[in-house]
């Protein structure tokens, strides 16, 4: 008999990129092609200037994402790619709420709801306040849910950004391709310094 498959979890894909036009989409066919929904995707400059940190999150099991990383790595531009799961990195998304500045004014308990979820104020104007906040979906969601009595505005989230909890930064891994040592000369320079025995019918 059969094993079972492995649960479908969120994971995290980080890829090492070089910036280059058209890259975002071809990672993108990669997932379409195989009718996978990308939950989240966040481009962002890495710890090294030149080099991009492609951050996907995907509902999928791991035989599935582990194929993923594969074929992303296949692009030219791609460096490196690393996939985990939830546990194993460290991540926030950041959450926008307008609601009405008269209902904050007048209401308190709302007040209250948006200090215990650790929201701050960024824009303040006569008809509308926009509170910002950040933390994990469910968190972000229950805000929600708490502010829709009061009426809501508008919401918008941002991409996941994560960071690798066992990860010692992609600086190791280019000295490590720096360490390498070149490779020999290649096949047609084999007999150059003897071409004229070479090319002597």
């Amino acid at each position: 008999m059969s094993p079972e498959p492995a649960d479908r979890q969120e994971y995290n894909i980080t890829a090492y990129t070089e910036n280059q036009v058209g890259l975002l989409n071809r990672i993108a066919i990669i997932f379409s092609r195989r009718k996978i929904n990308i939950e989240s995707l966040n481009v962002s400059p890495s710890e090294i200037e030149g080099i991009h940190r492609f951050n996907i999150v995907i509902v999928e099991t791991e035989e599935v994402v582990e194929k993923l990383a594969k074929q992303i790595e296949k692009q030219v531009e791609v460096l490196k790619v690393y996939y985990n799961t939830n546990a194993d990195v460290i991540w926030q998304e950041m959450a926008l709420y307008k609601v009405p500045t008269d209902v904050i004014a007048e209401k308190v308990l709302v007040e209250r709801l948006l200090r215990e979820n650790g929201a701050r104020a960024v824009v303040i104007r006569k008809d509308y306040t926009v509170f910002e906040t950040t933390g994990h979906r469910e968190e972000t969601d229950n805000l929600i849910k708490a502010l829709q009595p009061y009426g809501l505005i508008e919401f918008v989230r941002s991409a996941r950004i994560a960071i690798i909890k066992a990860s010692d930064g992609f600086h190791h891994k280019l000295k490590e391709f720096e360490r390498r040592e070149p490779s020999e000369d290649v096949a047609e320079n084999e007999f150059l310094n003897d071409r004229e025995q070479v090319f002597t019918m």
